[in-house]
C-alpha cells in the first residue's frame, strides 16, 4: 500500500475543496471574503475529519459527449416527470404495473457504475434497488410498464444512459469495452 504525500493528496482533493467552498457560499446566499474563508475552513475540516479515497486515473472529460448526455438526461427528466405526473392525476385504471429488472452493465469503473445508477434513479419512474459491483448488474424498479416490450425499452434506456456516460467520462479502455460488449443485456421480470 502506498501512502500519498500531502501535496499529492491536496492536488487530488482540490476540486472537492473548491466544490465545498462554492456550496458553502451558495448556502449563505451571498459572496464575501468572510464566506470564502469560512467555507475554506469548513471544507478543509470536513476533508480532514472525514477523509475520502480519491478517484484517480481512467476518467476523462469530453465536453461534447457530456453535453449530449446532459441534453438526453434533461429530456428524460421532463418526459418521465410528465408521465409520472399523469399517472398520479389521471383516473385510476389497471392498465399497467410495475416491474423489477436486472440490467447487465458494461462499464467496469466504480465511478461510472455509480454515475449510471445515480442518473437512472434521478429520472422519475425508475429507482435503482441494487448495484452488484462484482458482476456489474443493476437492479431497477420501474413504475408503470405495460408489457415485455416496455421492459425491454427501459432496459435499453439504461444501457444508452451508460453508453453516454462512458463516452463523456470514461477512459479509452471503457469506450473499447462498450464496443466489445455491444448488444448484450440480461435480466428478467421479477413479480
Amino acid at each position: 500500500m502506498t501512502v500519498d504525500t500531502a501535496p499529492t493528496r491536496l492536488r487530488h482533493q482540490l476540486p472537492l475543496v473548491l466544490w465545498l467552498v462554492l456550496v458553502w457560499i451558495l448556502l449563505w446566499g451571498t459572496w464575501s471574503w468572510a464566506n470564502v474563508i469560512s467555507g475554506l475552513v469548513v471544507a478543509l475540516t470536513v476533508l480532514v475529519l472525514l477523509p475520502l479515497p480519491h478517484v484517480v486515473g481512467g476518467v476523462r472529460f469530453r465536453p461534447v459527449s457530456a453535453l449530449v448526455f446532459l441534453g438526453h438526461f434533461a429530456g428524460d427528466l421532463v418526459l418521465s416527470g410528465a408521465q409520472v405526473a399523469w399517472l398520479a392525476l389521471r383516473p385510476r385504471r389497471a392498465d399497467g404495473g410495475s416491474a423489477i429488472i436486472r440490467v447487465q452493465l458494461r462499464a467496469d469503473s466504480d465511478l461510472l457504475l455509480t454515475m449510471v445508477a445515480e442518473a437512472t434513479s434521478l429520472v422519475p419512474g425508475s429507482l435503482v434497488l441494487d448495484l452488484d459491483r462484482e458482476h456489474r448488474v443493476m437492479t431497477v424498479h420501474l413504475l408503470h410498464v405495460r408489457d415485455r416490450d416496455a421492459i425491454e425499452r427501459e432496459r435499453a434506456d439504461v444501457l444508452r444512459t451508460e453508453e453516454r456516460l462512458v463516452r463523456a467520462f470514461g477512459s479509452a479502455a471503457d469506450i473499447e469495452g462498450l464496443a466489445a460488449t455491444a448488444g448484450t443485456s440480461t435480466g428478467e421480470r421479477v413479480p
